[in-house]
Formats: structure tokens, C-alpha cells, sequence
């Protein structure tokens, strides 16, 4: 069963073109259309997925009390602490460009 489309017209930014035509050409997608598509049903579930946390949060504050600022530093210490690096340690700056940056 095919579901009915609707016809839209929309301007977009010429480089999100070429990047649903480079997608196209490269047999990722059928068409500009699906690309489109695609991008919108994504969006719609980014959004849906954005409503859900926000009132998940809301019920444990309700419940819980206000999260503070300072429980959040201490999550992202103990984030930060147990995460896997997974591309190789970052570049450290040297010396001199430390100095710099911190003047």
C-alpha cells in the first residue's frame, strides 16, 4: 500500500541541495524528494525524542526537586571519568601555546 504524498515547495540553502543530489548520485537515496523525505522524518523524531526527555526531566524534578548545577558538574566529572576513548588521546598544546592562551 503506497501512502500519499503531499506536494511542497520549499527554499533551501543551495549546499543542502547539492548534498541531497551528491546523495542521490551516489545511490544513497532514489531522489532529491526522498532525501527530503528523509530528513524530514528524522527531524520529526529528533523532535519527539527532545519532547519525551523534557517532560521525563520534569517528572523527576516534580518528584526529586530541582536538578542544581552543581549535580550536572558532578555528572560530567563522572562522565568524563568512565568514558571510552574511542579515536586516540587529543593532541596536547605545547607549553607556549598554553602560556599564550592563558595570558
Amino acid at each position: 500500500m503506497r501512502i500519499a504524498k503531499a506536494r511542497l515547495t520549499v527554499t533551501v540553502d543551495p549546499h543542502l541541495v547539492e548534498s541531497g543530489n551528491d546523495a542521490v548520485s551516489a545511490g544513497r537515496v532514489e531522489s532529491l524528494s526522498a532525501w527530503v523525505n528523509l530528513a524530514l522524518a528524522e527531524r520529526a523524531a529528533k523532535e519527539r525524542r527532545l519532547l519525551a526527555l523534557g517532560e521525563a526531566i520534569a517528572l523527576y524534578e516534580a518528584r526529586f526537586g530541582l536538578i542544581t548545577p552543581e549535580e550536572l558538574a558532578v555528572q560530567a566529572r563522572a562522565d568524563r571519568a568512565s568514558a571510552r576513548v574511542v579515536r586516540g588521546p587529543m593532541p596536547r598544546a605545547s607549553k607556549a601555546r598554553r602560556r599564550r592562551g592563558a595570558a
